[in-house]
C-alpha cells in the first residue's frame, strides 16, 4: 500500500482535487534529509504529545476557559522550548465546530511554523469513532458494534469515507480508530467500541473501516482521507476480571488464534498508526513489553508506521502498575520496549526531560529514538501536513449533508436486530394505539452512546436536539395522537451511567391497559472506560420491575433494547412478544427503529456476540466441547451446558429464507489447496429481505489443543425478492483451517473438517 504526499501549496486546497502519492522511497530520502539535521531535543520532542487543554486559556491544564482561545505564550513554550510534534483532543470535553476547529489548528501550524527551526508541522488527532464525534453538525454513526451487527462491510467502508471527509472538514489528519479489539466479555464497559467477538468478523470489517478512512491504496495525503489508528494493541477487550484497564491472562496460542488476526490483517491493509493497550498481559503492562511492540508488531508483522501510547499510558508504568520505581525508569522501558510517540497528555516537560537524559546516558539508544522519529515524519509526510498543514472546512460543502445522513441512516437499519417476534406480532400496522415507556424512549443520548460530542456522552443533548429521539420517531411515524409516553423510569440527571429512579412507574403501567401494544425501551445509559465498570450484568432492578409489571397487564409488549452491552433479561425475556436490538444506533437511530417497527424496513441485522442468559454464563459461541455437556453419558445435568439467549449470528426477518443444495467443488484439500463452496439461499416469504449468508467450520478432531466447536470462516450479506433464488459462493484455504498450537505455532492437520451454512453440512478432508 503506498503512502502518499498531495502535491500542493496552501490551505485552500480543494477537497475534491487528485492527488499524486509520494513512493515509499521518495518518502523516506526525505525523512532522512531531516532527520539530519534534527538535535536530539527536536526529536524528542516529535515523539511527545499533549493534549489541548494544557495550551488553552485557563485556571490550570486540565481545562480552558469557555470560550476556547490558545494561549500563544503556552504554545510557544510548548513547541519551542520543548519542540512538542503533536497534539490531541478536544478542550473541556466538548465538540467544536468546524469553523473553530480550523481556527484553533491553523494557529497552532502558524505558531509552530514561526518558532521553530525546521517548522515540521504538527499532527493532530482525535478520537472520531463513529463519525467526526468531537465537531459539532457532523454525521453520527451508529457505534461499531451495531455496525458490526449489518454485516456490511460496503456500509462500514461508506461511513468511514464520511467520517474521513468531515474530520478533515474539522482540520483533523488523524483519528484514532478503528478499534479491532474482540468484543468478547459482555461485562466489559468498551464491548459497543468494537466489532464484536469474532476475529473474521473483526478483519473483515476493520479493514474495510481502514479503506474508508486511509482510501483503498492508503494515499493519507488526499484531503477526504486521515490516517487510522489500530486500537488497541493487543487483548485489551480480554481481561480477567471483566473491567477495564485490568490484568488479562492469554495463552500464546489464544493471543495468535482469536486476538492477533484483526490486527494482522489491518496492518497488511496499510494502516498508518496503531494504538497500544493500555493493560497488562501475563503480569507486564503492554506499553513496556518488547516482545508484543517490537518482535511481534514492528518485526514479525512487519508494521512500518507509528506506534502511539494510550492516554496517560507511561506514566502508568510507575503510578499505577509499579513496575517503574519512577517516571524516569517507565520512559526508558516504553520508549526501549518500542513505544514511538507518548500519548503524555499534560507534564510533558517531564517526558522530555526525562528521554533526552535517558539518550544522554546511554540508557535509550540514539538508534531507539531515530527509529521513533523516521516513523513519526513519514506519516506526517504522507499525510501532506508538509505541504498543507490545515485543511479549510469551506472545501467540505457535503459536511452534514442529506446524502452524508441517508448513509447513517442505512447503516443503523440494517443494524437492528430482531431477536424475538412470537406470533409475527411485528411489524405493527400504523392505525395502533402505543405505550412507549422506558428511560431510553426519549433520549438522543442513549442512541449515540459515549464519544459522541463529550467523552461520556453527557453533553449529546446539547448538540443533537434536531434528530428524533426514539418517542419522537414513534409519534412521527403514526402520530401523536396514537402514542402515549409515560417514563416509568429514568436515569439520574448528573449521576452515573447506573443510577435511576422511578419516575410515573404507576403510570406507566396504568396506561398500558389503555393501549393495543407497549413499546418498552430499556438498556444503559452512555459510558466507556473505567466509568463504565459494573458489577452487576442483570438489567437494573427498575427496568426490571416495570418490565414485569408491564408484562402483568396482558397487553402486549414489545421489548426495544438500547444498550452498548447485552445486559442480561432472563428474569423477563420470556414475557415479551418481541425483541429488537439496537445497539447504540446513533443520531438516526430513531428513526430507522421506527421504520423497522411498523414495516418499512425489514430487519436484516445479526448478533455480533453471545446474548448470555445468566451472570456465570459468559461463554462465547468460541469455545470448546467440554462447555457443551449436557446429556454427556454418565454425566448429571447440572446447568454446565451452552445456553445463551441469544447466539452470535442470531437476527430474524419479516420474510423467510431457505438454504439447499450445499456443495463442495472437492471434498479434499492439502496443504495449499483452495476450495469452492457453493449454497442456494431462497426467499420464501412474501416480501423482499436482506440475508447474511454465513459459512462455519469445525474441526472435528486436532491432536494438540482442543478444537472450538465452530468457527466463522466467511459470510455475504444479498438482498432477496420474494421467491428469488440466488446461489452464494465462497472460496476457502487450508490456511483457514488451521488452528494454533500451545507454542504458538500454525497448524492444518489431516483429518476431516464440517462445514456448515446454516442447518446443512457436508465434509471436507484434509490430506497430507
Amino acid at each position: 500500500m503506498g503512502l502518499g504526499v498531495l502535491l500542493a501549496t496552501g490551505c485552500g486546497i480543494r477537497a475534491q482535487e487528485k492527488t499524486v502519492p509520494l513512493k515509499k522511497d521518495e518518502i523516506s530520502t526525505r525523512v532522512n534529509e531531516i532527520l539530519a539535521q534534527m538535535t536530539l531535543e527536536e526529536k524528542v520532542g516529535q515523539m511527545t504529545q499533549v493534549t489541548l487543554d494544557v495550551i488553552g486559556k485557563g485556571e490550570d491544564r486540565l481545562s480552558s476557559y469557555e470560550p476556547l482561545s490558545i494561549d500563544r505564550d503556552l504554545l510557544k513554550k510548548a513547541v519551542s522550548e520543548y519542540h512538542v510534534g503533536s497534539f490531541l483532543n478536544t478542550a473541556n470535553n466538548r465538540a467544536l465546530s468546524k469553523e473553530k476547529w480550523y481556527e484553533v489548528i491553523r494557529e497552532i501550524q502558524d505558531i509552530n511554523k514561526a518558532e521553530t527551526r525546521l517548522g515540521i508541522p504538527i499532527i493532530y488527532g482525535v478520537d472520531m469513532i463513529h463519525g467526526a464525534t468531537y465537531t459539532a453538525g457532523a454525521t453520527m454513526f451508529p457505534q461499531q458494534i451495531g455496525q458490526a451487527a449489518s454485516r456490511n462491510p460496503e456500509l462500514v467502508q461508506r461511513g468511514a469515507e464520511i467520517t474521513a471527509y468531515e474530520t478533515r472538514a474539522s482540520g483533523i489528519p488523524w483519528n484514532f480508530s478503528p478499534v479491532l479489539d474482540l468484543g468478547m466479555d459482555p461485562r466489559f464497559s468498551r464491548q459497543w467500541e468494537s466489532f464484536g467477538e469474532d476475529p473474521y468478523l473483526a478483519s473483515v470489517l476493520g479493514v474495510a473501516m481502514i479503506d474508508g478512512y486511509e482510501g483503498e491504496n492508503n494515499n493519507v495525503g488526499h484531503p477526504e482521507h486521515i490516517a487510522s489508528t489500530l486500537k488497541h494493541f493487543l487483548g485489551y477487550h480480554a481481561v480477567t476480571s471483566g473491567k477495564d484497564r485490568t490484568p488479562s491472562y492469554i495463552p500464546e496460542d489464544a493471543l495468535r488464534e482469536y486476538h492477533l488476526p484483526p490486527f494482522k490483517a489491518a496492518v497488511e491493509a496499510g494502516a498508518h498508526t496503531i494504538m497500544v493497550n493500555s493493560g497488562i498481559i501475563n503480569g507486564v503492562p503492554v506499553h513496556a513489553n518488547y516482545d508484543l511492540l517490537t518482535s511481534l508488531l514492528k518485526e514479525e508483522l512487519g508494521f512500518e508506521g507509528l506506534v502511539v501510547t494510550d492516554w496517560a499510558d507511561i506514566e502508568n508504568l510507575h503510578r499505577r502498575d509499579r513496575v517503574a520505581s519512577s517516571h524516569r525508569e517507565a520512559i526508558k522501558m516504553a520508549v526501549n520496549a518500542g513505544i514511538d510517540m507518548s500519548m503524555v497528555p499534560y507534564k510533558y516537560e517531564v517526558f522530555f526531560d526525562n528521554l533526552v537524559d535517558l539518550v544522554k546516558t546511554g540508557e535509550v539508544k540514539q538508534s531507539r529514538i531515530d527509529d521513533a522519529v523516521r516513523r513519526i515524519l513519514k506519516v506526517k509526510f504522507a499525510l501532506n501536513l508538509f505541504e498543507t498543514p490545515v485543511t479549510h472546512y469551506s472545501n467540505y460543502p457535503k459536511f452534514g449533508s442529506k446524502e452524508f445522513e441517508k448513509a447513517s441512516y442505512d447503516m443503523a437499519a440494517e443494524s437492528m436486530t430482531l431477536l424475538k417476534n412470537e406470533e409475527n406480532v411485528l411489524p405493527l400496522n400504523k392505525d395502533v394505539k402505543v405505550l412507549v415507556t422506558g428511560p431510553n424512549a426519549n433520549s438522543m443520548r442513549t442512541l449515540n452512546g459515549a464519544w459522541t460530542y463529550s467523552w461520556q456522552g453527557e453533553k449529546t443533548p446539547e448538540f443533537a436536539v434536531g434528530y428524533n429521539t426514539i418517542l419522537e420517531a414513534i409519534q412521527k411515524e403514526i402520530g401523536k395522537k396514537n402514542v402515549t409516553f409515560v417514563p416509568g423510569v429514568s436515569y439520574v440527571e448528573g449521576g452515573r451511567y447506573y443510577e435511576e429512579e422511578k419516575n410515573d412507574f404507576d403510570t406507566a403501567v396504568a396506561a398500558a391497559k389503555e393501549v393495543d401494544y407497549v413499546i418498552l425501551v430499556l438498556g444503559e445509559n452512555t459510558y466507556t472506560e473505567k466509568p463504565g465498570d459494573l458489577n452487576d450484568l442483570y438489567l437494573s432492578d427498575y427496568q426490571t420491575e416495570l418490565a414485569r409489571e408491564l408484562a402483568k397487564t396482558g397487553t402486549p409488549v414489545i421489548l426495544v433494547l438500547n444498550e452498548g452491552r447485552p445486559r442480561i433479561i432472563s428474569k423477563f425475556e420470556r414475557d415479551m412478544k418481541a425483541i429488537v436490538q439496537t445497539y447504540l444506533p446513533g443520531n438516526f437511530g430513531g428513526d430507522a427503529l421506527a421504520d423497522v417497527l411498523f414495516g418499512d424496513v425489514n430487519p436484516s441485522g445479526k448478533l455480533p456476540y453471545t446474548y448470555p442468559r445468566y451472570p456465570n454464563d459468559l461463554v462465547s459461541y468460541i469455545h470448546k466441547p467440554s462447555e457443551e455437556q449436557e446429556g454427556a453419558e454418565g454425566v448429571y445435568d447440572y446447568e454446565s451446558h451452552y445456553d445463551p439467549q441469544f447466539s452470535f449470528g442470531d437476527g430474524l426477518s419479516y420474510t423467510s429464507f431457505e438454504y439447499s443444495n450445499l456443495e463442495l467443488d472437492n471434498k479434499t484439500i492439502d496443504t495449499n489447496g483452495i476450495i469452492s463452496v457453493r449454497v442456494n439461499v431462497t426467499n420464501t416469504g412474501n416480501r423482499a429481505g436482506k440475508e447474511v449468508v454465513e459459512l462455519y467450520s469445525s474441526d472435528l478432531y486436532a491432536s494438540q489443543s482442543t478444537p472450538d466447536v465452530k468457527r466463522l470462516r466467511r459470510f455475504e450479506k444479498i438482498s432477496l425478492e420474494p421467491g428469488e433464488i440466488k446461489t452464494v459462493s465462497f472460496s476457502l484455504y487450508a490456511k483457514d483451517l488451521a488452528y494454533f498450537t500451545p507454542k504458538g505455532e500454525s497448524l492444518v492437520e489431516p483429518g476431516d473438517f464440517e462445514l456448515m451454512i446454516e442447518d446443512l453440512k457436508e465434509t471436507l478432508t484434509k490430506t497430507e
